[in-house]
C-alpha cells in the first residue's frame, strides 16, 4: 500500500479506482484519518484504513480503530424497531403511547411510532432547557419528551429530529424489550454479525477510539447550515442542536461522558468494515452468515418514501423512509433506487443497496461542513459504481 499517505487494508484489483480515490481524499481533500469499506453479497471487496487518529498526527488509524460516526448511528437505532417490528413485537403502525403510555401527554395520544421514524411527530427537539449534564441522563430527556407539546401538528410536515430520534425510538426499544438500546443494538444485530459498531461504550475502548475533528469555520462566500441555525435562537432547529448549549462542543462529544452515555441519534462508535456487514447483511435480504436482522418485508419498508421536502428544522430539503436517508439530488447513494442508509454531520455514512447487494461503510475523523452526503464519501461512492 502507499505508504505516503498511510494507507492499509486490502482491495480486490477490480476496485481499484476506490482505492486510488481513498488515497485522494488524503492527498487533495483534507483527510486526517479515514475508512471504507465495502460488500458485496456479503463478501468482503473493500476494506481500507489510513491516516491518522488524533489532531497533532501521533496515533495512526488502525485497523481497529473506532469513532464517533453522529446521525450514522440513526440507521443501527432504526434497525433495532425493525427487528422488534419483524419479529411481531412492534406495529409501527400503532401509537407510541401503546408501548410508552406517558408520550400520550401534550396531545400525542395518536401519534403513531411510525412518525418517530420519518421524523413527522413534531418532536425535534426538546423545550425544557437542558443542563450539561442532562445530555446523559435517559430517564431526563425521555421525560421531557413524553411531556412536552409537538412543535408542529404530527404528520403534518416533517423535520429532522437530529437528537431525539434516538431518545424517541430507543425509549420505544426499550419499553417493549427491556434493554436499553446500546444494549439491544449489541445483543440482537452487533454480536451476532460479528460488527464492531456500539452505541455507548465503556473506558476500555478508549485507547482505539479516535479523536473528533471539528469542521474548520467556512470560507468567505461558503453556506454552513450550522451557522445559519445558530443564528435563530427561538427557532426549533437551534433547540433541536444546541439545548444544551454544550452539545455539539469539541469538548463534549471527545469525552468520556459522552462516549459512555446512549445516545442513539448521534454518539454510535464504530469503524467502516462494521458498517459494511450490517448494511451488506440488508443488502442481501436481510441475512448474512447465518445471523439474520430482519426479512425482506421489513427492509422494503426502509426504502419506501415516507418524507421529502423542505425541512421544518433544517434549511434544507431531506427525504426519508422509515428510519432511513434516502437519495436525493446531491446526497445520492448510488444510482440505484432502492438504497438506503444515514450519514453522519462530518461526512460518515453506511448504506444499502439491495440492487447492487452492496454494504457500504466509511468513517473519518476529520468532520466537513456538508449536512447531507461529504464530498469524500461521495467520490467513493461514485468510484465504487464506476467499478462494478
Amino acid at each position: 500500500m502507499d505508504a505516503k499517505v498511510n494507507v492499509h487494508g486490502d482491495c480486490d484489483a477490480r476496485f481499484a479506482r476506490v482505492r486510488d480515490a481513498f488515497v485522494a481524499n488524503f492527498a487533495e481533500h483534507g483527510e486526517v484519518g479515514a475508512a471504507v469499506s465495502v460488500t458485496i453479497d456479503g463478501r468482503r471487496v473493500i476494506d481500507l484504513w489510513g491516516g491518522f487518529a488524533d489532531q497533532d498526527r501521533t496515533r495512526p488509524w488502525t485497523r481497529d480503530t473506532l469513532v464517533n460516526v453522529w446521525s450514522t448511528t440513526k440507521g443501527l437505532c432504526a434497525m433495532c424497531a425493525h427487528r422488534l417490528a419483524d419479529q411481531g413485537k412492534l406495529d409501527l403502525d400503532a401509537p407510541v403511547a401503546k408501548y410508552w403510555p406517558e408520550f400520550a401527554a401534550g396531545g400525542k395520544a395518536t401519534i403513531p411510532v411510525s412518525a418517530l421514524l420519518n421524523h413527522r411527530a413534531g418532536l425535534a427537539a426538546i423545550r425544557a432547557p437542558l443542563k450539561h449534564e442532562d445530555l446523559f441522563n435517559w430517564d431526563k430527556v425521555t421525560t421531557e419528551l413524553a411531556r412536552q407539546e409537538p412543535w408542529w401538528p404530527p404528520g403534518s410536515r416533517h423535520g429532522y429530529h437530529a437528537i431525539t430520534f434516538g431518545w424517541l425510538v430507543g425509549e420505544v426499544v426499550r419499553r417493549i424489550s427491556g434493554k436499553g438500546l446500546g444494549a439491544y443494538f449489541r445483543d440482537e444485530i452487533a454480536n451476532p454479525l460479528g460488527a464492531d459498531a456500539h452505541i455507548g461504550i465503556g473506558p476500555e475502548f478508549d485507547a482505539r477510539v479516535a479523536d473528533i475533528l471539528y469542521a474548520p469555520a467556512p470560507k468567505p462566500g461558503e453556506r454552513n447550515i450550522f451557522a445559519d441555525i445558530a443564528g435563530n435562537p427561538s427557532s426549533v432547529g437551534y433547540a433541536a442542536l444546541f439545548n444544551p448549549p454544550t452539545m455539539f462542543s469539541q469538548e463534549t462529544t471527545n469525552s468520556r461522558d459522552w462516549r459512555a452515555a446512549e445516545i442513539p441519534g448521534a454518539n454510535g462508535h464504530a469503524n467502516a468494515r462494521a458498517l459494511a456487514r450490517i448494511y451488506g447483511a440488508l443488502a442481501r435480504g436481510g441475512e448474512v452468515d447465518g445471523a439474520k436482522i430482519f426479512g425482506l418485508p421489513e427492509i422494503e419498508r426502509c426504502y419506501i418514501e415516507q418524507s421529502y421536502g423542505p425541512d421544518a428544522v433544517l434549511p434544507l430539503t431531506t427525504r426519508f423512509g422509515l428510519g432511513f436517508m434516502l437519495s436525493q439530488p446531491g446526497a445520492m447513494m448510488g444510482p440505484n433506487p432502492r438504497a438506503f442508509g444515514h450519514p453522519g454531520a462530518g461526512g460518515s455514512i453506511g448504506f444499502a443497496d439491495p440492487d447492487a447487494k452492496i454494504g457500504f461503510g466509511y468513517v473519518m475523523n476529520q468532520m466537513g461542513n456538508e449536512p447531507l452526503l461529504d464530498p469524500r464519501p461521495a467520490r467513493l461512492i461514485e468510484a465504487l459504481y464506476a467499478s462494478l
